[in-house]
């Protein structure tokens, strides 16, 4: 073996030995931290955080943001409000404020939305007055219901 060939083979061992000291003593990567709020369920991956500065994600807080007039919120895994009252020919649009995907689907079978991304929307109008009690059908713990007045 050459004496060039033998510098370069020990330089590469050295390159190499020191590659594989640093990876093994570096600290391990923090990991983010998720606080769940009121109504989620422990255990479902994508739960809501607000963004923080360098210190990391800061946790969730509260509860289910409140939603008016025909509106409802999809929120922390929860419908806000739970219960809404609207008078007959009303629409209601349900927007998802969660990471994670959602549906809104009736007990009864009178209307199901697709799998609802962040930020979507799904609206249905209510021509009879009823009351209308509806879930996630992705996540069943999720229960909502519509009152609809003559």
């Amino acid at each position: 073996m050459t004496t060039k060939l033998r510098k370069r083979l020990l330089a590469a061992s050295a390159a190499s030995a020191l590659l594989l000291a640093g990876c093994s003593s570096s600290p391990p990567a923090a990991q983010p931290s998720v606080t769940f709020g009121g109504g989620a369920m422990p255990g479902m991956s994508g739960a809501p955080s607000t963004a923080g500065g360098p210190a990391g994600p800061a946790p969730a807080t509260g509860s289910p943001a409140a939603a008016t007039g025909d509106q409802v919120s999809i929120d922390n895994f929860a419908f806000a409000p739970a219960t809404l009252t609207v008078k007959a020919g009303a629409t209601v649009t349900w927007t998802n404020r969660d990471e994670e995907p959602h549906t809104v689907a009736a007990s009864d079978g009178s209307f199901h939305s697709p799998g609802m991304g962040t930020g979507a929307t799904y609206s249905h109008t209510f021509p009879t007055a009823g009351k209308f009690d509806y879930v996630c059908s992705i996540h069943p713990m999720m229960h909502g219901t519509v009152v609809v007045t003559g």
